[in-house]
């Protein structure tokens, strides 16, 4: 099967063993006291237990795993599961039957599943589920290619981005949540920090109905309360948290989008720094965080690196009114190779809606310029990713530089990072890429290397011919010699 149908066998399946897991824990434990009904789904609604019916319990799908008839059973368990649970609903698969998907190798996938401890508290302590799920999301993208990339920012980047906005308390958004991975970062994150997972309120949205499902079970499995809407939609033309101002915003709009509609949205009342292109909607996503951000509010996302330095159909006007604004904060270059669905270079914007609320130093007419492209580490051929020392690098570097004591003393580093006021922006014409800042080499920009390079690559190929003419000769000559040729 193609990656992108195997991939809702195998985390639907993982899915239903988890919350039978639990279900199964607290079943036991009812079943050994004495006036205790384990058959009662009150029980199960006040210890944050998805209810399981009986026909969706894994022992009860386990033990038919050989039967022909598996895959109705488990579409029928799927069905019973959401029935009985309204906020799954419409989310599980159920195409199980369908006849393309051998029964005896599902039965099979049944068996191998039934081996990992997923839902029970112990394998919920050290988080298994989550590992497993971010495990195969993360394969499935990199089968997937292209496609994989709408639902999974890699792991590394989503951590960066979370370490650097450190989402404490308050509203978090994402208009673009793919399948929740900066949600369950951020829960992560309050958590590692001593904090309470309730400290922190979810909103998002998804456009991609397959995706959105993805999100759902994503957050159901880790008990995260998301309110990222009852359906899947379009957040350019469908805005589900229309009045929402958020604490902070995280995320990862499709790079250079160009069929997002924007024709319909000339006058539209997001576009306060001037209207995004009908062909490319990386701004209108940058105005789109800028409208949901609160009045002390903070937000990181994911943009390509055009858009640090593009000048055409009014993007460069759009990106100066915003820094003329004050609200960038920081912009860190990444390294290439770090996304599953595109070659192209991306980079990390951070806004700060007030530069001097109290929390940090007054950074007014101030923005950091950070330059990690030389670093992360290959994980194969063509995937990189950051290391923990890396993030926590360039995150404490932020930090420090805005002004929070434990991070240290912020200075400038020649080559990674510089502090740069607005008149020094305004002299390099409002272009943000951090390597024209902090002194690192601008290759993309250096007609200069260019030339040399390509210089330098004629000189080889001219004496490659003259070698290989040689060569000719020489074999030519020896050919003579055994009596062939002329």
């Amino acid at each position: 099967m193609d990656a992108a149908e195997y991939k809702h066998v195998v985390l639907g399946l993982i899915f239903l063993k988890y919350i039978s897991d639990a279900f199964g824990e607290v079943y036991d434990i009812l079943a050994k006291q004495p006036y205790a009904d384990p058959e009662d789904r009150d029980e199960y609604t006040a210890e944050n237990v998805f209810w399981v019916p009986k026909e969706a319990r894994w022992s009860f799908l386990q033990a038919n795993a050989k039967q022909p008839t598996i895959g109705k059973l488990l579409d029928e368990a799927m069905d019973a599961i959401e029935k009985e649970n309204p906020s799954l609903k419409g989310v599980l698969p159920k195409d199980y039957n369908k006849p393309a998907l051998d029964k005896q190798l599902l039965g099979e996938i049944i068996d191998l599943i039934a081996k990992i401890g997923l839902g029970d508290e112990a394998s919920r302590s050290k988080d298994v589920l989550g590992r497993v799920y971010e495990y195969f999301l993360g394969q499935f993208a990199t089968a997937e290619g292209k496609r994989g990339g709408q639902f999974y920012t890699p792991r590394c980047v989503v951590q960066l981005l979370v370490e650097m906005i450190e989402p404490y308390k308050g509203r978090i958004y994402d208009p673009c949540c793919g399948s929740g991975g900066m949600f369950v970062q951020s829960e992560k994150f309050v958590e590692a920090h001593g904090g309470k997972i309730g400290d922190i309120s979810i909103y998002g949205q998804e456009s991609n109905p397959t995706t959105w499902k993805l999100c759902k079970m994503n957050l159901a499995i880790r008990g995260i309360d998301g309110n990222i809407g009852d359906r899947n939609a379009d957040t350019f033309h469908n805005d589900l948290h229309k009045d929402l101002k958020a604490d902070f915003i995280l995320a990862n709009p499709p790079f250079n989008m160009s069929d997002w509609g924007g024709e319909r949205l000339r006058e539209d009342t997001r576009w306060k720094y001037g209207t995004p292109p009908v062909g490319n909607a990386n701004y209108g996503w940058v105005q789109q965080m800028i409208h949901h951000l609160s009045s002390n509010g903070i937000a990181g996302f994911v943009l390509a690196n055009g858009s640090m330095s593009s000048n055409s159909s009014g993007e460069g006007d759009i990106r100066k009114t915003i820094i003329d604004a004050d609200l960038v904060d920081c912009m860190v270059a990444l390294p290439g190779q770090l996304f599953y669905n595109t070659q192209i270079p991306a980079c990390l914007w951070f806004f700060a809606r007030n530069k001097k609320n109290g929390k940090f130093r007054n950074r007014t007419g101030e923005t950091l310029f950070i330059d990690a492209r030389k670093m992360g580490v290959l994980l194969d051929r063509v995937h990189r990713e950051l290391t923990d020392e890396e993030i926590k690098r360039i995150a404490q570097t932020y930090h420090a530089w805005r002004g929070e004591k434990e991070a240290g003393n912020y200075k400038d580093i020649p080559g990674f990072c510089k502090n740069a006021k607005l008149e020094e922006i305004v002299s390099h014409g409002y272009v943000l890429t951090p390597g024209r800042y902090v002194g690192a080499e601008e290759v993309e920009d250096d007609d200069e290397a260019f030339e040399e390079k390509m210089l330098d690559l004629t000189k080889k190929l001219e004496q490659q011919f003259i070698e290989s003419a040689k060569l000719e000769a020489i074999i030519k000559e020896n050919l003579r010699g055994l009596g062939y040729g002329g």
